[in-house]
């Protein structure tokens, strides 16, 4: 009994010196609860600032001609109605114009995350003279705002007779630098003892492309492809410059026109800007998960 009590003894000095020596750790563990809740208060109010305009354009497209103009706002229609979508289908070509941002958004999508990848294994582990020079004047390209290319792109395009075609909205936006940019850097993040390997395999540059990057840069490519077909898909003042006939309007340009000279049906018009955020949201759900792996490993180096 004496044993067991000195050891209570000592387990007791032992806890009370413990506590002498960190005085602390109480009031660290109360500062990481504070900067928890301080962080969860951020997140609740940027997704409350970017939801709720989403949500009140559904309500809008929701609600008939008198509802709109309820004050206080109805921010869930007592009478919701699908008329203003029976409406936008019927009398306005608004399938073609999602028919034609898919055609467009797709095929630069495409042919972009080939091409650019493809420049971008030669700009990071190919060899040749002038790679450096020739990388650095593809990035000053990125300085060149659109706005000072408008007008001489148009004269080119209108040249050809591309004018009112998909080549015509399709071909322009291949030229941007941004993706070569970002598979170089994602591709150099790969080690060199992999396509070293396939050429003493008698593997061709191609072929060490096709069969060695590819599948270890397809994160990346999600990432480009995602960015690209977004940037697409929203993409406004090139396709308003190029397309005069109503048929060969995207989303953008055509929902635009849906505001008439003196009065705006905003009930059709929320119709509009629903349905074409759509496949936006589609797209990133099913490919979020290589979004953001894309986005990590891109950032980092080995």
């Amino acid at each position: 009994m004496a044993i067991e009590t000195e050891f209570a003894e000592l387990d007791g000095t032992g806890l009370a010196a413990r506590e002498r020596r960190d005085p602390v750790a109480k009031p660290m563990l109360g500062a990481d609860t504070v900067y928890l809740a301080m962080t969860y208060l951020v997140l609740i109010v940027a997704t409350l600032i970017a939801l709720v305009p989403f949500l009140y354009v559904i309500s809008t497209s929701l609600k008939d001609t008198i509802a709109l103009f309820h004050y206080p706002p109805q921010w869930i229609p007592h009478q919701p109605t699908i008329t203003n979508y029976r409406g936008l289908i019927r009398d306005h070509p608004f399938l073609r114009w999602t028919f034609n941002s898919l055609i467009v958004a797709s095929s630069v999508t495409v042919i972009k995350v080939f091409i650019d990848s493809l420049a971008g294994y030669a700009f990071a582990k190919m060899r040749f003279p002038g790679k450096e020079t020739v990388f650095l004047i593809v990035l000053m390209t990125l300085m060149i705002p659109f706005a000072a290319t408008l007008i001489p792109l148009f004269i080119i395009v209108r040249n050809l007779h591309m004018l009112n075609t998909y080549w015509g909205l399709i071909l322009p936006p291949l030229a941007s630098p941004l993706g070569i940019f970002m598979m170089r850097q994602f591709i150099e993040t790969l080690p060199t003892d992999l396509e070293n390997a396939a050429r003493l395999d008698g593997c061709s540059e191609f072929g060490i492309y096709r069969r060695v990057i590819l599948p270890l840069i397809r994160p990346g490519l999600v990432v480009l492809g995602i960015f690209t077909f977004m940037t697409q898909w929203t993409s406004y003042l090139w396709p308003l410059v190029i397309g005069t006939h109503d048929n060969m309007y995207t989303l953008t340009v055509g929902v635009q026109s849906l505001r008439a000279l003196f009065t705006v049906n905003w009930g059709i018009l929320s119709v509009g800007a629903v349905l074409s955020m759509l496949p936006l949201v589609i797209v990133f759900i099913f490919l979020q998960r290589y979004f953001i792996a894309g986005s990590i490993a891109g950032a980092l180096k080995e």
